[in-house]
């Protein structure tokens, strides 16, 4: 087993911790070689999966899901003896049984088989299925059923009331991303592996049940909700979600809490079709069908999460008009690039994450222009310039990847021929010179810039970066303010004619993350800063907000220090709550930061509240057993594989591939 390596992120923020290795040196296709996934420990290579099918009761008093799991397999290796599934210690496996069609006529052939769960990893197990001679034949299809039991696994977080946004019932969703849903049901964990699914899903009265599926049905008499996914998918782009109340549009429903329904409605409008139409025009029909959208409460642990027909969104972000257009963009992004062509492995997550990146881009040109782009990407630049500063330029996780041109078909034509598949690096590649000849003629992979060797195995800083010219009437009043700051006698006249107020999110946060690089700043310039821009900003949304507060608490600025408090009684999300803990227990505010703990531990997440715990305690060298005790919290699973302490620090890096 392959090291960890340290976390990389998207725009949406999801963290990879788990590496994929592809054949070979340089990979080859997925077709021309056996696939190599490092982090799942299943056969998936003997297997064609066909379909699964899941039945499970949800029972919210115990927290736990129970029922079975049907596969639909078929052999396509001779002497196969065990189907090997990755599975988590969390599930509880009750029996496992095999249906064989019968030859010629006869009846079918039941039989009840032997099974053992070993260690795996620290994210994982395997169920090791012994298979009768009998059931495997080449070729020959046959179903097997697990009985099992969900637990306290990280795929599925049960949220008590007092947890949700308006704390009045409780709910239950489930995250996938990356390797989380082997403890959701037993299956192969890796992208390389998709498959039509359905399930039947039996809940308590007054609760409905989303899945991310194409089709669903309801019978109110059994309480029983019924999903489909037509188009083959992988493990991890599995979804539940509770909630009941909606909004209905043309092809996309908005699902949120009753407290924040009408907000969300509002901040999108008619956005989503819109947006939608862009991508099709630029990439091809939408082959989902419905895009729904759920605002999830501050507990989800990434901002969001795209799982087909159902996007995942955290409510926080409803605060910025702008990150809230980018996010569901990207997800949108995804329906092509991620959802319908995937990365094989985790190793090349670039192919999906990098691709939608791309995609969002070129959507965001087309709908608001490129200079909106520009600046979009001059932040996130910046943002990959500080992680590089932090990481060093030697770092394996800033290997960067192909950089390809707009303005041409080709991403129709990728999408339309590796559409339900998934793709290695080498694949892209083929097909890009492909695509284009006289760029393979002429040995393009060898021109500077252009080294596809380089772009996907060197480490250090992009080899080149995009001309972002076209949006200088949006980031230069940005730079000009950052200089003013940084001159050694400040013009406060100059200074007054810029009004904040009147900038875009995104112009607002460049220049407060342009003057975090600088900090620590002299005392007397946090103070000029702060009777300039405290007041104002007080007002503004929480990612403007955060940015400051990470300047104060940096620069050790006491006067501004019941800002930082009174924000983190309101937001309880990991994505606002972590970096400030960071930053107030590396620095000398650690007594306060334990004492706003102790003030809001009750509304946090149970995963969100032992992260807090571990960089309250264990910064200082003690181990979390020596520190205070906490509330009493039902037993939960370890932070997930997706969402390490520490690791929302990325939380900005996206650069287009």
């Amino acid at each position: 087993m392959s090291e960890l390596q340290r976390p990389t992120l998207c725009c949406c923020r999801k963290v990879l911790t788990v590496p994929g290795k592809s054949c070979g040196e340089g990979g080859r296709s997925v077709a021309h070689c056996r696939l190599v996934d490092v982090a799942s420990a299943s056969n998936f290579h003997c297997f064609k999966l066909r379909h699964f099918h899941l039945d499970l009761h949800l029972n919210f008093a115990v927290k736990r899901m129970t029922g079975w799991q049907v596969l639909e397999l078929t052999p396509i290796q001779s002497g196969v003896q065990s189907l090997i599934l990755d599975s988590h210690p969390s599930l509880l496996i009750h029996s496992v049984d095999c249906k064989v069609p019968g030859a010629s006529g006869a009846p079918d052939v039941f039989l009840s088989l032997t099974y053992r769960v070993e260690p795996f990893t620290d994210y994982g197990s395997s169920l090791n299925i012994s298979l009768p001679a009998t059931v495997v034949r080449p070729h020959r299809a046959f179903r097997v059923t697990i009985r099992y039991t969900t637990t306290d696994g990280p795929a599925i977080w049960w949220l008590d009331a007092e947890l949700t946004c308006g704390q009045t019932r409780p709910l239950v969703f489930t995250q996938g991303h990356s390797v989380c849903n082997r403890s959701f049901f037993p299956c192969f964990d890796t992208p390389a592996i998709k498959s039509t699914y359905s399930a039947t899903v039996r809940v308590p009265e007054g609760v409905t049940v989303l899945m991310s599926a194409s089709r669903s049905a309801y019978s109110k008499q059994d309480r029983v909700f019924q999903f489909s996914m037509e188009h083959p998918v992988p493990a991890y782009l599995g979804s539940m979600h509770s909630h009941d109340h909606s909004v209905f549009a043309h092809r996309s429903r908005v699902w949120a809490e009753p407290c924040i329904l009408k907000c969300a409605v509002s901040k999108l409008g008619g956005s989503v079709e819109h947006w939608l139409n862009v991508a099709e025009g630029l990439f091809g029909p939408y082959v989902w069908g419905r895009y729904d959208i759920v605002f999830l409460p501050p507990s989800f642990p990434i901002v969001a999460m795209e799982n087909p027909c159902l996007t995942f969104i955290i409510s926080s972000i409803l605060e910025s008009q702008e990150f809230l257009m980018i996010d569901v963009i990207h997800e949108i992004a995804h329906g092509w690039f991620g959802n319908a062509v995937t990365n094989a492995t985790w190793e090349e997550m670039w192919l999906s994450e990098g691709l939608a990146t791309y995609a969002q881009r070129r959507i965001t040109t087309e709908a608001y222009g490129e200079d909106f782009t520009c600046l979009e990407t001059v932040f996130r630049l910046d943002a990959l310039h500080r992680q590089m500063r932090l990481l060093g330029d030697n770092n394996p996780v800033s290997k960067l990847q192909a950089k390809f041109e707009p303005g041409s078909p080709t991403e129709k034509a990728y999408i339309e021929k590796f559409i339900f598949s998934s793709v290695i690096a080498q694949d892209l590649l083929d097909f890009f010179l492909g695509f284009f000849p006289e760029l393979k003629e002429s040995s393009v992979a060898q021109r500077e810039g252009l080294e596809f060797e380089r772009w996907l195995n060197g480490c250090g800083p992009p080899l080149c970066e995009p001309d972002l010219s076209a949006g200088r009437t949006l980031t230069s009043p940005v730079q000009h303010l950052c200089d003013l700051w940084g001159a050694d006698v400040h013009d406060t006249e100059v200074i007054s004619t810029f009004d904040l107020s009147c900038w875009s999110t995104f112009q607002t946060v460049l220049f407060l993350d342009r003057l975090l690089d600088r900090s620590p700043l002299p005392p007397d310039v946090m103070g000029l800063l702060s009777s300039c821009y405290s007041a104002l900003l007080d007002d503004m949304n929480a990612e403007v907000q955060i940015r400051w507060l990470q300047i104060v608490v940096r620069n050790s600025f006491y006067p501004d220090l019941p800002r930082v408090r009174s924000f983190l009684h309101k937001h309880t999300s990991r994505m606002y709550t972590v970096p400030l803990y960071e930053d107030l227990c590396g620095g000398v505010m650690k007594c306060f930061a334990v004492e706003v703990f102790y003030q809001t531990q009750g509304r946090l997440h149970p995963n969100l509240r032992r992260t807090l715990q571990q960089i309250l305690f264990q910064s200082s060298g003690l181990n979390t057993s020596t520190a205070p005790p906490l509330l009493a919290s039902p037993p939960s699973a370890p932070s997930s594989p997706t969402d390490p302490p520490g690791a929302i620090a990325l939380r900005d890096v996206n650069v287009s591939a």
